[in-house]
C-alpha cells in the first residue's frame, strides 16, 4: 500500500454503534416520520426518481435521502428500512455504464454523485458489498480521464472535499496510488476555502451571492484541510481549520455555538437564520474532522450543534422541519423577515419549506451521529468516545468481541456510565475517553476504584486495564450554568454541552390543506421581552436545576428532561421587528419592572425561544424578593 498519511481514528462499521434510551427514541420518530413516511408524500424520492430509473428529479435530492436512509436503516437495525435503502443501491449500481459513470443518464453533474458514493460506502461498511468497490474503482477511473477537460465547477468545485472523502474510502482498501493523483487533482479543482474563510471572508449579511459565503457550502468547506492532509501530506491542517473556525465565529458566530447563514451568511445577530442543510453537513464535517484530526474539540462542537440546532430543527416528533431557525425566535410564521436569501415562508414548520434541499438532507443527521459516538484507535487496542448518548457498541479487539452499554441520559444528565463485555482472556485495552473542553472537575470511577482525570493534550483520558466481565466505568461531567458573553454586553447560557434559553408557551396552529405529515406556525402565549439579572449576587450557581426522566418524545416542549430557574425582568422597549425579535437592546439595561423568575430549558426542546439575551442592572440587596 502506498504511503498516506493515516487518520487519527477509525470508524467503526455502520450498525456497530446502535442508540439505546432516549436516544433510540429520537432516531425511531425519525424513521416514523420524515424519512420513513417521505417517499409515499413526495415525488422526488419516490419510484419516479431517475436515480431509481424513473423520469423524476435527476439531481441531488435522491442522493441526499438515500444518504440518510442508509445509516439510519442499519443503526436501527430496520429490516423494511434495509430493503428500502436496498432498492436504491441496486439501482445505482445497475446504472453504471462501460465508461464509468453512473447515475441519471439525463445528468453528468459530477456534485449529486459525490452525494451518491458517501451513500453507497456507507451501505459498503455495513454490508460488506464488494460490488461497491468495483463501481467506485470504475468511477474513479472515468473522472481521471474527463476532469482535466471537464473540471469540477460550480456546486461540485465548491465542495471537491466530500468527492476526496470517498476516493480515501477506496484507497484504505486498494492502496493503489492513482486514486491519490486522483485525490490530489480533485484539489487543485476545489475551491481555495482556507483563503476564503480566514483571509478573504467578509463580515456582515450578504448581498449577493457567491459559492464562497454559501452557509451550506461553508459547513462542507470546514473538512477540506483535514481531508487535503490525506493525500498531500501538509501538517498545519490542525492550525487551518482552527482559523477558519474563529473567522468564521467572530464575524458570523451566534449565541449557540454555530455561524449564521440564510442561506447567505449573515453576520452575529440573533435574529439571523441558519439554514438545515448547514446543520448537518455542519454535524458530518466535525465527525470527519474527530477522525482525521483526532481532535476533542471537534467532538465538543457536534455535541453542541446536534442537541442544539439539530433538534430545534424539527418539529418534536419529526414530523416536519424548518428551512431555517432562528436563535431568538419568537414567532414561528409566514411573515417577512430580514434574511439574506429566502421566502416568508422560511421558518415555518413543514415538508418543505422554501427549498428542497433541506427535506432530502435533513435525515443524515441522527443517525451518523449514533455512529461517530465511537471510533477505534489511535492505537489498535483502543475505542475512543466522541460524543456521549445512551449506546451500544460493538466491536473487535484482539481477535475478540468487546461490547459497551453507555447507559446516560446525557446531555440532560451529567453522568456517563459504560459497562463493558468482554470474553475470557482478552488482553489489557483502552476505553479513552472526550473530556469537554467546558468541563472542570471531571470524575471517573472504574470497577469501583476513583481514578484521577487527566484529559492529554488533543482533550481525552485514556483506561487502559485488563477488563473483567461486567466491569463499570462511571464519569461525571459537572455542568455548571456559565455565560456566553455576546456583542452588547448581551450573554447566552450554557449548561454543559446544552444552550439554555427563555422558553416561551407555543400556540402551534396547523396550516389548512398542508401538504406532506403537518405544517404549523407556532405564536407565543407568554411574553418574550425579558433581560437576564446575570449578576445576581448569590451567583448563578444558585440558580435551581431540576431534571426529570426523558419522555419518549425527547425534544418535546412540554417536557423538557432539564429546567433551570433563572432571574430577570421584562424589558418594555423590546419589540418585534419585521416578526422577528428586534435588534438585542445594549446592556445593561436599567431596572424599571419587578425582578421574575425565568424559566430556562434547553435550546433543542423550544421552537419559540430567546437564546441571547440583554442584561438587566439591578441595584438592589441580596435577598430581594421576586415577583411570584
Amino acid at each position: 500500500m502506498s504511503e498516506i498519511a493515516s487518520a487519527a481514528l477509525r470508524e467503526l462499521p455502520l450498525g456497530a454503534v446502535r442508540p439505546t434510551g432516549w436516544l433510540a427514541d429520537q432516531l425511531r420518530l425519525q424513521a416514523e416520520g420524515q424519512t420513513g413516511r417521505l417517499p409515499e408524500l413526495w415525488e422526488d424520492v419516490s419510484a419516479s426518481s431517475a436515480w431509481l430509473g424513473g423520469d423524476g428529479e435527476a439531481w441531488e435530492n435522491g442522493p441526499y435521502y438515500l444518504d440518510g436512509l442508509v445509516p439510519l436503516a442499519f443503526v436501527l437495525d430496520d429490516e423494511e428500512l434495509k430493503e428500502r435503502a436496498r432498492t436504491w443501491v441496486e439501482s445505482i449500481i445497475a446504472s453504471q455504464r462501460p465508461n464509468g459513470q453512473f447515475g441519471p443518464v439525463g445528468n453528468d453533474d459530477w456534485w449529486p454523485r459525490m452525494v451518491a458514493l458517501k451513500a453507497l460506502t456507507q451501505w459498503a461498511d455495513a454490508t460488506g458489498d464488494h460490488r461497491v468497490e468495483r463501481l467506485l474503482t470504475s468511477y474513479f477511473r472515468y473522472q481521471v480521464a474527463e476532469l482535466p477537460d471537464r473540471p469540477l465547477t460550480s456546486w461540485a468545485k465548491a465542495r471537491g472535499a466530500e468527492n476526496v472523502v470517498s476516493v480515501l474510502w477506496l484507497h484504505e482498501r486498494t492502496g493503489e496510488d492513482w486514486l491519490l493523483d486522483l485525490g490530489r487533482l480533485l484539489l487543485t479543482q476545489t475551491a481555495d476555502w482556507v483563503t476564503a474563510l480566514t483571509d478573504d471572508l467578509p463580515a456582515g449579511p450578504m448581498t449577493r451571492f457567491s459559492h464562497l459565503t454559501h452557509v451550506v457550502n461553508t459547513a462542507m468547506a470546514l473538512k477540506l484541510p483535514a481531508i487535503a492532509a490525506r493525500v498531500d501530506g501538509h501538517a498545519d491542517a490542525s492550525a487551518q481549520v482552527v482559523r477558519m473556525f474563529e473567522r468564521l465565529d467572530r464575524l458570523h458566530g451566534q449565541v449557540h455555538g454555530m455561524f449564521s447563514g440564510d442561506e447567505w451568511l449573515a453576520g452575529r445577530d440573533a435574529r439571523r437564520g441558519v439554514e438545515t442543510c448547514a446543520v448537518v453537513e455542519l454535524m458530518f464535517t466535525l465527525e470527519q474532522l474527530v477522525r482525521n484530526l483526532g481532535e476533542g474539540r471537534y467532538g465538543d462542537r457536534l455535541e453542541e450543534i446536534a442537541f442544539n440546532q439539530l433538534a430545534a430543527a424539527n418539529d418534536p416528533r419529526m414530523l416536519a422541519h424548518q428551512f431555517v431557525q432562528q436563535a431568538n425566535q419568537v414567532l414561528v410564521s409566514f411573515g417577512h423577515r430580514e434574511w439574506t436569501f429566502s421566502k416568508d415562508e422560511a421558518n415555518t414548520f413543514g415538508p418543505s419549506p422554501v427549498g428542497k434541499c433541506c427535506t432530502a438532507n435533513l435525515h443524515q443527521a441522527w443517525p451518523k451521529l449514533v455512529r461517530a459516538m465511537w471510533m477505534a484507535g489511535p492505537k489498535r487496542d483502543e475505542l475512543t468516545a466522541v460524543a456521549y448518548g445512551p449506546c451500544r457498541v460493538s466491536a473487535q479487539l484482539g481477535g475478540s468481541t468487546v461490547v459497551l452499554d453507555v447507559e446516560t441520559s446525557y446531555p440532560f444528565d451529567e453522568t456517563v456510565e459504560v459497562v463493558v463485555h468482554i470474553e475470557p482472556g482478552l488482553p489489557a485495552f483502552g476505553l479513552r475517553l472526550r473530556i469537554p473542553e467546558w468541563c472542570t472537575g471531571a470524575t471517573l470511577t472504574v470497577a469501583g476504584e476513583v481514578q484521577p482525570v487527566r484529559p492529554d493534550e488533543h482533550g481525552f483520558f485514556t483506561v487502559t486495564r485488563e477488563w473483567t466481565d461486567g466491569d463499570r466505568l462511571q464519569l461525571v461531567l459537572p455542568m455548571q450554568l456559565r455565560t456566553v458573553p455576546r456583542d452588547g454586553g448581551a450573554v447566552g447560557l450554557r449548561l454543559g454541552p446544552l444552550v439554555m434559553v427563555h422558553g416561551l408557551g407555543e400556540v402551534w396552529r396547523p396550516v389548512p390543506g398542508h401538504e406532506g405529515l403537518g405544517e404549523w406556525e407556532i405564536s407565543p402565549r407568554t411574553a418574550w421581552h425579558f433581560g437576564l439579572w446575570a449578576e445576581d449576587p448569590d451567583g448563578l450557581e444558585s440558580w435551581p436545576v431540576t431534571r426529570t426522566p426523558v419522555s419518549p418524545v425527547p425534544f418535546a416542549p412540554e417536557s423538557p428532561p432539564v429546567v433551570v430557574a433563572g432571574r430577570g425582568s421584562m424589558i418594555e422597549d423590546w419589540q418585534l421587528h419585521q416578526n422577528s425579535a428586534g435588534p438585542v437592546p445594549a446592556s445593561p439595561v436599567p431596572l424599571t419592572m419587578p425582578l421574575q423568575s425565568l424559566r430556562l430549558v434547553p435550546y433543542g426542546s423550544a421552537r419559540l425561544r430567546v437564546a441571547e439575551m440583554p442584561t438587566v442592572s439591578v441595584p438592589v440587596p441580596r435577598g430581594f424578593p421576586l415577583e411570584q
